[in-house]
């Protein structure tokens, strides 16, 4: 069995870290490691983490940044004591179903020539499940400039990609997208992906979540697309789908929320 390192960066979750730390203590497939950093939280999420570290010290690596360095920057941290030839994502506010790295791991290993596996996922929030959302079974660098090739938390990438593409760009552009980065540069260096079509992960989408998406941060994503696009030689008449990151941040949030949830249902 191929192990498996999760990693996990923690901040301010501590309402429902147990929980995403539970759903990986339920995974049916059983050689994996979970590295969680927490940046920073000033909340109770560090004593939660450190409680499941102590009961489970042979499973679970627990970090601390010095300062709050964010999300891309936590990750990298994570990267530097995983040990497994595939590397996992999860979020602390989210729960992967007891089948997703068994199905994720079986995937990958049957298909030498796919780098990194995501899944579908069934989003929910404080008053419960209310959608499922499923990527592109074969994203690629052709349609990633209209569609996200794959929902971050839910990959399952090797180890040797991530080692590869040099881990997450760690910028002030690439404040909450991270992920949109590091899927320019995989795509750009060749690397090929696939989606289950099977939701193997609750997300959790809620109000507040749709707070964190500012215009600062809309303004970033645009400079990280544009480089992008760049970098996959998109043509210049193209370019005008960058801004779109801006316009749906100029929209009400309550709004997009609203908006959201009745698309998903309509998915569902």
């Amino acid at each position: 069995m191929k192990k498996v390192s999760v990693i996990m960066g923690i901040y301010n979750c501590e309402t429902t870290l147990a929980k995403a730390i539970d759903s990986i203590l339920e995974q049916t497939y059983t050689n994996w490691e979970l590295i969680m950093c927490d940046d920073c939280s000033t909340d109770g999420t560090y004593e939660i983490a450190k409680s499941y570290q102590e009961q489970y010290p042979e499973k679970i690596v627990l970090l601390k940044n010095d300062v709050n360095k964010k999300l891309a920057f936590t990750l990298n941290h994570c990267l530097e004591y995983a040990k497994g030839e595939y590397i996992a994502r999860m979020d602390g506010d989210d729960e992967s179903l007891p089948e997703r790295l068994q199905k994720e791991v079986e995937f990958l290993n049957s298909h030498p020539e796919i780098d990194c596996v995501g899944t579908g996922r069934i989003i929910f929030d404080d008053e419960g499940e209310y959608g499922v959302v499923v990527e592109l079974e074969k994203p690629s660098k052709v349609n990633i400039i209209k569609y996200t090739p794959f929902a971050h938390p839910t990959i399952l990438m090797r180890a040797s990609v991530y080692k590869a593409l040099g881990g997450y760009t760690v910028s002030k552009a690439t404040l909450r997208a991270e992920d949109v980065d590091l899927w320019y540069r995989f795509f750009a260096a060749g690397y090929s992906g696939y989606v289950i079509q099977e939701p193997l992960y609750r997300y959790r989408e809620s109000k507040e979540d749709f707070k964190k998406r500012t215009l600062k941060a809309a303004i970033g994503t645009r400079k990280v697309v544009l480089s992008g696009y760049k970098l996959l030689g998109i043509p210049r008449r193209k370019w005008i789908l960058a801004w779109k990151p801006i316009f749906v941040a100029c929209i009400p949030k309550w709004i997009m929320y609203k908006y959201h949830r009745k698309r998903y249902k309509k998915e569902k």
